[in-house]
């Protein structure tokens, strides 16, 4: 079982600004905040840590299509939970994916998820279960 995900980002505050707001939709509570990063935790699966990149690897690019991580997906309660999550979205100017096959981006009506970016252009899924 996967215990935890750590993250750097490239603006702490913008970063804490969104994932916190976000991931309080399904559950999650910031349990540890210090100069250079904070933990989001909801008491059940892993908890996710991020942590502000030291200068001297700021300049490294991210992309998601490259090696390294594609996308984090997190499991939500049925499809009034990925409505809500799509709601939360559009009123706070989240940059939604695939927003013209919404909620089948996947294919077939069986995976109702929603898929998102983060500040630095990580994509985040939900799925209804």
């Amino acid at each position: 079982m996967l215990h935890h995900i750590e993250i750097y980002v490239s603006n702490l505050d913008a970063s804490r600004a969104f994932w916190s707001a976000l991931l309080a939709q399904i559950g999650y509570r910031e349990s540890g905040r210090w100069a250079d990063g904070f933990t989001l935790d909801n008491g059940r699966d892993a908890y996710l840590t991020f942590v502000q990149v030291a200068e001297k690897h700021a300049s490294r690019p991210y992309h998601r299509c490259g090696a390294g991580l594609n996308h984090l997906a997190f499991r939500v309660e049925g499809r009034d939970a990925v409505d809500a999550l799509r709601r939360h979205c559009r009123e706070n100017g989240i940059t939604s994916l695939y927003d013209d096959r919404y909620p089948f981006a996947n294919g077939g009506t069986d995976y109702y998820a929603l898929f998102i970016e983060d500040p630095d252009r990580i994509k985040v899924e939900f799925v209804a279960v």
